[in-house]
């Protein structure tokens, strides 16, 4: 386990991925400055599986649990990738930041992870996605890997896809605002 005291990095030694630790510290700890995000967090690698399930085990403090996969470059196998991880973490990140923002949760409280409907967690993962464009994380090129997500679940109509756009470009935005968007496209696809 590898620790500034702000990020801490599970397992001690990783011995089935080639991961470098102090690469994640620093990738997490430009996320958490650009975010404004100010609290510990613990990073869990589970390093047994080359599969990329991520998830928010708790917001205080903030622990995050990942599958190597998540954190893996997918052109080199058992290699991290920084901006692969910056994508995925800061994703969580920034969702731990909504959860804990009065004005965010002043449209209505959103469940915990394990509830959210997938149309849920797509929307609010295209608004947090969007927000890493805007903060030179991930590149605007992969807003169409994420329209493509987002429609698979909200369908593929021109009304689903001015719901991404508002979530995309969003700011400011509640959790009433993100269910709501979501949804709209979903009942278009359904009209």
């Amino acid at each position: 386990m590898i620790s500034t005291g702000r990020v801490t990095v599970k397992p001690e030694e990783f011995k089935l991925v080639e991961f470098d630790r102090a690469e994640i510290v620093a990738v997490i700890e430009r996320l958490l400055d650009a975010i404004g995000l100010d609290r510990p967090v613990v990073l869990d690698v589970d390093q047994t599986t080359p599969l990329g399930a991520t998830s928010v085990e708790s917001v205080d403090p903030i622990v995050i649990h990942a599958q190597s996969g998540a954190l893996e470059d997918p052109r080199r196998l058992r290699q991290l990738s920084p901006s692969g991880a910056a994508q995925n973490l800061g994703r969580l990140l920034i969702r731990v930041a909504d959860r804990l923002d009065p004005a965010f949760t002043a449209g209505g409280e959103p469940p915990a992870d394990s509830k959210l409907t997938l149309l849920q967690h797509e929307a609010w993962d295209t608004y947090a996605l969007g927000r890493l464009v805007r903060l030179g994380f991930t590149h605007h090129a992969d807003r169409q890997s994420a329209l493509y997500r987002f429609r698979t679940r909200h369908g593929f109509t021109d009304g689903a896809d001015e719901r991404f756009d508002a979530l995309w470009r969003g700011s400011g935005l509640t959790w009433g605002d993100i269910d709501r968007l979501s949804a709209e496209a979903a009942a278009v696809t359904a009209a």
